[in-house]
């Protein structure tokens, strides 16, 4: 091992070792002293962020099977702009909740260490520990409010089911190696090139296992069952992290393992996710049509938006894949902003949760009210938002490469799902509250995190062509 290996994790370690110094504090802090821990991590996020901009460009640093090429550091741009956001957010829900701050950013940092493994791994073991550190944090995490009985039942039905998926990927990945000899992606891929015309069983058995076990992590119909409890009972604003980080980095080793890996099988498995594509747009727009709880909503609307990147993989093209994170980049900074919202708009007495609670914002408060709006309609893919050039960038790969099915499927529910986003819409300007609207307190930190979040989204709209170039040059070489 010398200096220029080690660079390749020098963004995950500054991570770690934040999370690291955030529990020393909190250990040795009195109980009376308010220290800012939330600026901890913003410091550990921003040196990160540096070490990543450093490394770009540097295709061939690796640290043994973690490789630090520009797909890997694009993705964590992607992390390290969900976790500022999230820990921007948080401070106003910690002190409502009275929520365990040392607890919380350190798990929230160990999370966001293990979601940036995922995206670097190079090899199928390292991927299945870098799952495994991210959902434990992420499963504390939902179930973090010790008196709530959502959170507890959400944590648990995760945890039981989260194990379950990765019995299913730990499998496929014994299987993988049976065929192979190695767990390697590039030596995979190698293998499983030499079974491409006549794929034997196990071949299609461990495809198959590993398939299960991330369609699991970005929600992916049969896979979502945990989704909507999960989301529902964990506190608002870590239901906006688990919906955006969690997503992107399942997506970031979903790409690289099935179109590297398992490239050459794309015949046989591309059919299969197909199928979960089309099932995942449709469950994720029809049941979120029925939802009156807004969290259940936008669970079901993430499940959705899981589907659409799901048809940019099935692409399978370069743009296919430059879709995909542009499309996750996207995401990210619309849901957070929405959801950044309802955690400001709650109370310890009301969640402000169902859809009947917007009515007449619009004057109460009309600053949220209008950023809300703008990040519901980014969702929806209307223009002039980002959200609108994400969709618009994955059906066209879809359409380049003859999946014309999956594209119109694709643009019909993303035009039922209107819907739901203008039923909030229209509750917050068209209809009279019921009762006494309390005044949301914004702190600087949580206008900053707005502030940010709506720059993005009609920056990502107006002149995406910056994102999109990064985005192509990350995906040009994944070995």
């Amino acid at each position: 091992m010398n200096l220029a290996e080690l660079q390749a994790v020098i963004p995950i370690l500054i991570v770690v070792a934040t999370a690291l110094i955030t529990l020393a504090v909190e250990a040795f802090r009195g109980k009376d002293e308010r220290l800012p821990l939330g600026v901890l991590g913003l410091i550990g996020l921003a040196g990160a962020a540096a070490a990543a901009f450093m490394l770009w460009g540097h295709n061939r640093v690796s640290f043994g099977v973690v490789r630090a090429d520009n797909f890997a550091l694009f993705v964590d741009g992607i992390l390290i702009i969900v976790g500022v956001l999230t820990i921007l957010f948080s401070g106003d829900v910690i002190e409502r909740e009275e929520l365990p701050a040392g607890e919380y950013y350190a798990l929230l940092l160990f999370s966001l260490s293990g979601m940036m493994l995922m995206a670097a791994a190079t090899d199928l073991l390292v991927i299945f520990l870098a799952l495994e550190i991210l959902s434990l944090g992420v499963y504390v995490l939902t179930a973090i409010r010790r008196s709530s009985m959502a959170g507890a039942e959400g944590g648990f039905k995760y945890f039981l089911l989260g194990a379950f998926s990765s019995a299913f990927f730990l499998y496929g990945v014994a299987l993988t190696y049976v065929v192979a000899g190695s767990t390697r992606l590039d030596k995979v891929a190698l293998a499983i090139a030499g079974h491409a015309q006549a794929p034997t069983v196990f071949v299609l058995i461990a495809v198959g296992l590993v398939m299960v076990g991330f369609a699991f992590k970005v929600s992916a119909v049969p896979f979502h069952m945990w989704t909507p409890d999960a989301y529902q009972g964990a506190p608002t604003i870590v239901t906006g992290f688990m919906s955006t980080a969690v997503k992107a980095a399942a997506f970031a080793a979903f790409v690289r393992v099935f179109l590297t890996a398992f490239g050459p099988l794309s015949a046989q498995w591309a059919p299969l996710l197909g199928a979960s594509a089309i099932a995942t747009m449709v469950v994720g727009t029809v049941v979120g049509v029925a939802q009156t709880s807004v969290k259940r909503m936008l669970a079901y609307s993430s499940i959705a938006h899981g589907g659409y990147m799901l048809v940019g993989l099935i692409a399978g093209t370069d743009t296919g894949q430059a879709a995909v994170l542009f499309y996750l980049l996207s995401y990210a900074v619309t849901n957070l902003g929405a959801f950044g919202i309802l955690a400001l708009l709650a109370s310890r007495s009301n969640e402000h949760d169902e859809v009947r609670d917007f009515a007449g914002l619009w004057k109460s408060e009309p600053v949220l009210a209008t950023l809300l709006t703008i990040f519901l309609l980014s969702l929806g893919g209307f223009p002039p938002t980002a959200g609108f050039i994400g969709k618009w960038y994955i059906f066209a790969a879809a359409m380049q490469q003859g999946q014309y099915a999956l594209a119109i499927i694709g643009v019909l529910t993303s035009v039922i799902s209107v819907y739901y986003y203008l039923r909030i819409i229209v509750m917050m300007y068209m209809s009279e509250s019921a009762h006494d609207e309390p005044v949301a307190r914004l702190s600087p930190t949580a206008t900053a995190a707005l502030a940010m979040s709506v720059a993005a989204v009609f920056y990502l709209g107006v002149y995406p062509t910056d994102a999109i170039e990064l985005a192509l040059r990350s995906v040009s070489r994944l070995f």
